[in-house]
């Protein structure tokens, strides 16, 4: 995911006293067409002013005024803050916020404005690649975004800084109404396939505005997108020879810190190829303290509007390379889950995954760690935003996972039950591997399978398994050929489990719902 850009750092003093200082303005990610955040939460709207003056905010709808609002600009910021009333979703309206100081009064305004749910998507290139990029249906897409009226798009522009911007420096994408153009601009920029999938997907279901803020920068690992707070909690090590977007918090600091104001329903996150080889083990920590801080820092800078316990949703990785050199990658998937194998879990509460393990591209003109095929990650994403932010009853969005591991030594067998219904696309006889403590990793091969229960042979390993893992490789299967499926054709994640462990072996998860049904 090495996708190489202009280096923009940019000192927060000047930017915040000599940018903005002067003028009367809202902050720099509000405008026309935009999406603020519906009910139950109220949104956010914030601006520069002169120190002390008063701000008068108006929400009109047909030229009536519905809600007033009053602020002072902080004498120390030069900003001031409003927090509407929450809001049905709809529109449009129009934002009027008048100054009142010792000159004349100034007047802002924006236009077109819809009440919905706001979602930020964030990552690396596999977050940026445009709707151009994803291959079969690029067409379709594009030529029907005006279908799509009331999914709003905005894009932050790739900036790094050293220390926390109050604001963003440069937008990419203004927010605007979806067309071809500004769907499918220039490769890995704007705007995110994922994201606009997703926001789509959930625009079919829940039928209100959808506002999807893309900030995200190829080629860059979880410790450039992490606070210090993070770095320090995980023990983080800053190594010698990093530079630029990947040296850390430097894009917390210039990409979403600034946008810690803003009220959001939820983000959703594809990153982790670029950790595969660089702290790979420990992503265990960073990435569930990254979600935890970003959960603190956006419920304290909306002024706890945006819910503290957030719902956040991630990609699993797919593939890279065919030939296996080493586990980087089967590793950074387990530790996406906080070593796991499925979310939600107690580590990682309120998040959602969609697993991409068998979404390889071999032939991707953008190199195969670059698959085109984000029309299923989309949708495996948007049915656990279902399930775990709007709390669909019932809704089965993650493939089948083990309850119970039984190991039959003197036939050598074993048997991997799940709970949830199998579909079975084929035998393998690799995709499963043992071990046992003196011997290291063999194959162990299906021998058959029922409607929840898949029997393994164990002899390749002749002292008594202790360890069973599945589709721990960088390349498990072809594309949408891997074994396991459920009958909603989603893929059963990899995993790893350990007769050891309090929580696997005869029994591999607590009671309750199976992993991935709500």
């Amino acid at each position: 995911t090495i996708v190489l850009e202009a280096v923009f750092t940019i000192d927060m003093w000047l930017f915040n006293r000599v940018v903005y200082s002067v003028t009367f303005r809202f902050a720099s990610y509000y405008g026309d067409h935009m999406v603020l955040q519906k009910k139950p939460v109220g949104a956010v709207v914030w601006g520069y002013g002169e120190a002390g003056a008063n701000v008068t905010m108006s929400l009109s709808k047909d030229s009536k005024v519905i809600m007033k609002k009053m602020a002072q600009v902080e004498e120390h910021s030069e900003t001031w803050k409003v927090v509407l009333a929450p809001m049905e979703h709809g529109g449009p309206y129009s934002v009027v916020a008048e100054q009142h100081s010792r000159e004349e009064p100034k007047n802002l305004t924006l236009q077109d404005i819809y009440f919905g749910d706001v979602w930020l998507c964030s990552g690396q290139s596999n977050m940026e690649m445009t709707v151009s990029q994803v291959g079969v249906g690029t067409g379709l897409e594009l030529s029907e975004a005006s279908l799509y009226p009331y999914v709003r798009v905005f894009t932050a522009s790739l900036i790094q800084s050293e220390v926390e911007l109050q604001d963003l420096a440069k937008i990419d994408l203004e927010w605007s109404i979806p067309t071809a153009e500004n769907l499918g601009h220039e490769n890995f920029s704007y705007f995110s396939a994922v994201c606009w999938l997703f926001g789509r997907h959930l625009y079919e279901t829940l039928r209100y505005p959808i506002g999807l803020v893309e900030s995200s920068w190829g080629g860059t690992c979880i410790e450039a997108w992490s606070s210090g707070r993070v770095l320090q909690e995980c023990g983080f090590l800053l190594p010698t020879l990093l530079s630029g977007p990947k040296m850390p918090s430097v894009l917390w600091n210039a990409m979403i810190h600034p946008l810690l104001n803003m009220s959001l329903t939820g983000v959703i996150w594809y990153q982790g190829e670029s950790n595969a080889f660089m702290n790979p083990d420990l992503y265990n920590c960073t990435f569930p303290a990254l979600i935890a801080d970003w959960r603190r820092a956006f419920h304290a800078g909306s002024d706890g509007q945006t819910q503290p316990l957030f719902p956040f949703g991630f990609v699993q990785l797919s593939t890279f390379r065919r030939q296996d050199r080493d586990d980087r990658f089967p590793r950074i998937r387990w530790h996406q889950t906080a070593d796991y194998g499925y979310a939600p879990n107690k580590r990682m509460p309120n998040t959602f995954m969609a697993v991409a393990v068998d979404l390889c591209d071999e032939h991707s003109p953008y190199g195969s760690i670059h698959p085109r095929d984000k029309q299923n990650v989309a949708y495996r994403l948007h049915l656990g935003a279902r399930a775990v932010a709007y709390g669909e009853r019932g809704l089965v969005f993650q493939g089948p996972y083990p309850t119970k591991v039984v190991a039959d030594g003197a036939r050598g067998l074993i048997n991997v039950t799940y709970g949830q219904e199998l579909l079975l696309l084929l035998m393998h006889d690799h995709i499963f591997e043992v071990r046992s403590h003196p011997c290291q990793w063999v194959p162990a091969p299906m021998v058959s399978a029922s409607s929840h229960t898949v029997t393994l042979s164990s002899s390749g390993c002749r002292d008594a398994v202790t360890r069973l893992r599945y589709a721990w490789a960088e390349w498990p299967c072809e594309y949408r050929q891997c074994p396991l499926y459920n009958k909603h054709l989603l893929p059963a994640p990899p995993f790893v489990i350990d007769s050891a462990l309090k929580t696997g072996w005869a029994n591999c998860e607590e009671a309750g719902p199976a992993p991935g049904t709500s």
